[in-house]
């Protein structure tokens, strides 16, 4: 009888379910099913790189092997986030951060590492701005959409805690068993493959997301709670301050994601710099030609320039001391910062500093940001504004650089600074000829040497008015990739890095009344100009220049000390 039959078709479906196990159950293959689905299309950069690495296709074993490990690593962390309150918000943020990552890695060549999260965290709405573009909602649409609709459409029942609970470390077991399965089977392959590009491990999507945030979560939020280890308490202002006749300036140039390749002093084929050359033909500023970095991204590199630690000691990691400005201040120094940039990252943060989008300067500012020499606008009522007993003892200015930073390079330069045409006018990089991409880029290179021009002439007035002993430093905090090897922008591990992103631009220029109280002459920084320096020199070599006396000083680091007479 119909009726009959009607009472006996749900028991038929119960016992279906019963017979396929809890763990195959609707949710399972929910979690499974988007977990392929991520492995395969939201993996689609990491599996084009595979697909074309050592210029011949890999082995289908590797290939087979490769995806399974990620359906099941991504299965088991999905199955740890299946319960019915959970699930479709959590596998919707996985979802939409694949997506993400899928765009940026697919159109700069960037992977997603701690610290690339971390950089993240800190991009402001100008970066976040010069990133958009058409292709971003078409990828998002593309990868998020419909597992996105499906997922928000599919039933997912409450079911009591302590059948979930088994359910969801069933599924996350099974998802790790299978991973370990093929990681085993495939072993030799790929060790190898990891072993050789071990970028493959930054751009497998969500898992390196997952990762990175628990990272930067880890290394950075204890930070937030715990004060810095204080440095150079016992500094003090040494004998060069006793009498002077007129207090030192220092300005200290931090530019932006400059590199030395592409710089006119060292030997690049264009003359991109003439102003920095003729300063160094005239004015004897050196440069030094064999800088390098200490990151490849401006949150890692500013604060470990100015870190007591070198790289090594792990100035590249969170900071965790005082840095240059606070030993140049409690020696008794002004010290100012002043930002065109993105903020200083921690580093001015207990000293006084200002930004150009406090006061914008008309036509050097368009209301969203400023060109760089407006850090040059009012800055005399700037420094007569600071701790006038400070000041008589001598003053540290640092600006901190728009500079190069990308990747709409063409937004960094007024209309009458470009020299080199046509240029790109994207922020889509790989869409651009490579021609119109240097171009652009080189004109920033062009703009940061007029700019450097500029202040070089002020501090040169200052001097020769007698109202201050000058100076000047100036170097990058990290390079850029331009599409060597399809790489972007910059920000790769720094143990991955390309020479293009780790590789930067520096030079000094000493006033006669600076190099004679100090006692480093600029012709000997001329001769050692082409000898390594690096970031790690930065803290010792600017307390040395401006006599800071203090234990922290290692003159083993000090850059200016084998020219110091006396």
């Amino acid at each position: 009888m119909p009726g009959q039959l009607l009472l006996r078709q749900p028991s038929r479906r119960t016992d279906a379910v019963a017979v396929r196990g809890p763990w195959l159950s609707g949710p399972a293959r929910t979690v499974w099913l988007l977990a392929l689905w991520l492995a395969t299309v939201g993996n689609l950069p990491l599996w084009q790189r595979v697909g074309t690495l050592a210029g011949s296709a890999p082995r289908p074993v590797l290939m087979v092997g490769l995806g399974l490990l990620l359906v099941g690593g991504i299965a088991a962390l999905l199955s740890l986030l299946a319960w019915p309150r959970v699930f479709r918000v959590g596998a919707t943020v996985l979802v939409v951060v694949t997506a993400f990552n899928t765009h940026f890695m697919w159109q700069y060549g960037v992977v997603i590492d701690p610290t690339m999260l971390a950089n993240v965290v800190h991009t402001d709405v100008r970066e976040v701005r010069d990133l958009m573009s058409w292709h971003l909602p078409v990828t998002l649409l593309l990868v998020a959409g419909p597992p996105l609709w499906w997922i928000w459409r599919r039933p997912f029942d409450a079911v009591h805690w302590l059948p979930q609970t088994g359910r969801n470390l069933l599924g996350a077991l099974g998802g790790l068993a299978l991973a370990v399965g093929m990681a085993l089977l495939c072993y030799q392959d790929l060790a190898s493959l990891m072993r050789n590009h071990r970028d493959l491990r930054y751009m497998v999507n969500p898992l390196n997301a997952v990762y990175a945030g628990v990272r930067v979560a880890s290394d950075r939020l204890p930070q937030q709670v715990q004060p810095l280890l204080p440095v150079g308490e016992d500094a003090k202002l040494g004998a060069s301050y006793q009498h002077q006749l007129r207090p030192p300036l220092l300005l200290l140039v931090v530019g932006e994601t400059a590199r030395a390749q592409n710089f006119g002093l060292n030997g690049y084929a264009r003359a991109n710099t003439p102003a920095l050359a003729r300063w160094q033909a005239e004015e004897g500023l050196a440069n030094f030609s064999q800088a390098q970095s200490c990151g490849t991204n401006t949150l890692v590199s500013v604060p470990c320039m100015f870190s007591p630690l070198s790289r090594a000691e792990g100035g590249d990691k969170p900071a965790r001391h005082e840095n240059l400005l606070d030993v140049l201040q409690r020696a008794g120094l002004a010290v100012l910062w002043i930002d065109n940039q993105a903020g200083c990252k921690g580093v001015c943060e207990r000293v006084p500093h200002a930004s150009t989008g406090d006061t914008p300067v008309a036509g050097l500012c368009d209301g969203s940001e400023c060109f760089d020499p407006a850090m040059l606008e009012g800055l005399d009522e700037r420094i007569a504004a600071l701790d006038p007993a400070r000041r008589a003892r001598g003053v540290v200015l640092v600006m901190h650089q728009m500079g190069s930073h990308g990747p709409a390079y063409f937004k960094r330069t007024p209309a009458d600074r470009k020299p080199f045409q046509p240029e790109c006018a994207s922020n889509n990089l790989a869409e651009c000829p490579a021609d119109q991409l240097v171009n652009a880029y080189d004109n920033t290179i062009a703009y940061t040497d007029h700019f450097l021009d500029l202040s070089l002439q002020w501090l040169k007035t200052r001097a020769q008015a007698g109202q201050y002993d000058t100076g000047l430093i100036y170097v990058s905090d990290h390079g850029e990739s331009l599409g060597e090897n399809g790489l972007y922008l910059h920000g790769v591990p720094y143990a991955l890095a390309p020479q293009q992103q780790t590789r930067v631009p520096m030079v000094a220029w000493l006033s006669p009344g600076l190099q004679q109280r100090s006692g480093v002459s600029s012709a000997c920084l001329r001769q050692r100009a082409a000898e390594p320096i690096s970031h790690d020199n930065y803290f010792h070599s600017v307390l040395g220049l401006m006599d800071v006396q203090t234990k922290a000083h290692q003159r083993a680091l000090d850059a200016l000390q084998p020219c110091r007479t006396g």
